[in-house]
């Protein structure tokens, strides 16, 4: 096996300017944030569901529920858990059918803009649903579920653009470990979202929405104004013509401009411009591309395990170990470390295998052992931590590869260089089909978690009732 040129000769760092490390850092971030808010949401679930429901008033329960009813949505913490993960669905849903509308866009229109709209408007949305309805105490199924699926079109928008954006100013050297590494800000927005909501819950949810909702509108304010989307903006090369240079044996679609685009940056920026006038692929077409629709079916098989566990672990901590709801939040930011170390680390062995299947082939069989080994933990803190990173390491590192690097190889395959506007769409394919997968599973938990506390509050009524009719 060949050692790759790019890290033989060390160049992978030097091949980045300020304006590589500038676009990494705000794409990472703008993301992050992202994630930050939906962690928040699932992160605030148990205190949700008691503000949802009598029993966070009700002293009594000699008193008739409909009087708190009246002022609250749910007679039991039961419904409003299943209500919780009704709009965890709803969510995923939407945010799939946005994946696909929003990665068409991205190709058409200026990817920072409709990053920053997207960031911006989804922290106004996220406001409204988890601050402003409940400082005005009102409480309404319709309202919430009508805010979370405009939510979950607006936060479509972000991982299409952030993709496509890294794909502009990264080339396929070494993108496995850059992109491995890059990955990380969903798992970042995971830990951070968790020690957002985790810091002021003791205020009250909604403040842990107020807090992350400001933060993203900010982010969104600072894309719109710092970020490139490309590097021909500032009239550097593209990635094209910087990998027909390096890799010209591999590339023979393209030929004989290396070195004018290296000489004469203005030459370059006028045929770029022709470039990006090429009419952006069509959604067929994308799906089309060899290995578009096959990963796109994997990573709907993994999303599924990977957003039960974002959606479900702190809650799953909270009531099968009894642990506080801060603890069980700040425990679950193990499962993303084992994530972000995880991606990085199998994103640079597909970087030197220069394959990156058997990679992710590997690490799904390993990742069945983790499972099974989790789902076998006793309470202890300690080894669950250790074995949530370890399924993290294996479950999320292929997952943030997929959507990722390999993404951003299916937008930029050898049979589309006549066109560069093709990456959003195919991230959007990948990722929406991913959420599609990831939608059907909420559904699947919320079943499996809610069926038995739905079934013990029916036996605890029917002993209420029993109770009543023997008495009276």
């Amino acid at each position: 096996m060949a050692w790759p040129s790019i890290f033989q000769r060390g160049t992978l760092l030097s091949q980045f300017s300020h304006h590589h490390v500038v676009v990494f850092l705000l794409t990472f971030f703008s993301y992050s944030l992202l994630h930050a808010s939906r962690k928040t949401f699932s992160n605030v679930k148990v205190s949700i569901s008691k503000q949802w429901t009598p029993s966070a008033f009700n002293t009594s329960i000699e008193l008739p529920v409909e009087i708190w009813s009246s002022n609250h949505l749910f007679p039991s913490a039961e419904e409003a858990t299943l209500f919780l993960g009704t709009l965890d669905t709803i969510f995923l849903f939407s945010y799939a059918v946005g994946l696909f509308i929003s990665g068409i866009i991205g190709d058409r229109l200026n990817l920072r803009w409709v990053l920053s709209f997207g960031m911006c408007s989804s922290a106004l949305v996220v406001f409204v649903f988890g601050t402003l309805t409940e400082w005005l105490h009102f409480y309404n199924k319709g309202l919430y579920c009508s805010l979370w699926i405009v939510n979950g079109l607006l936060q479509s928008t972000g991982w299409p653009c952030v993709v496509a954006v890294m794909g502009n100013w990264f080339g396929k050297a070494g993108r496995g470990v850059v992109f491995g590494l890059w990955s990380a800000c969903a798992s970042v927005g995971n830990i951070l979202g968790a020690c957002l909501a985790s810091s002021v819950l003791q205020y009250g949810y909604e403040y842990a929405f107020l807090v992350t909702a400001a933060v993203q509108f900010a982010g969104g304010i600072i894309i719109f104004f710092g970020l490139l989307v490309s590097p021909e903006e500032i009239g550097l090369p593209g990635i094209e013509a910087e990998e027909n240079f390096e890799e010209d044996s591999h590339r023979p679609l393209i030929s004989g401009a290396e070195n004018e685009d290296e000489a004469e940056p203005n030459y370059s920026i006028q045929e770029d411009k022709t470039i990006t006038q090429v009419k952006a692929i069509s959604f067929y077409q994308a799906c089309c591309l060899p290995g578009v629709i096959a990963y796109s079916l994997a990573y709907a098989c993994l999303k599924l395990v990977n957003y039960s566990f974002f959606f479900w672990l702190p809650f799953y901590l909270s009531n099968n170990f009894g642990w506080k709801e801060a603890e069980a939040d700040k425990l679950s930011i193990w499962y993303d470390v084992g994530g972000i170390i995880g991606g990085t680390l199998q994103g640079f062995i597909s970087d030197v295998l220069q394959k990156r299947a058997p990679v992710l082939a590997l690490s799904l069989l390993l990742a069945i052992g983790s499972l099974v080994g989790y789902s076998r933990s006793p309470n202890d803190k300690s080894i669950n931590a250790l074995l949530m990173a370890v399924t993290g390491f294996f479950i999320g590192g292929p997952s943030n590869m997929i959507s990722s690097a390999i993404s951003a190889d299916l937008g930029r395959q050898e049979l589309i260089q006549g066109s560069s506007e093709a990456l959003a769409t195919v991230t959007g394919i990948v990722d929406g089909t991913g959420s599609i997968g990831a939608a059907v599973g909420q559904t699947s938990c919320t079943i499996v978690f809610i069926s038995p506390l739905i079934v013990r509050e029916m036996c605890y009524l029917m002993q209420r009732r029993q109770t009543r009719m023997l008495s009276g």
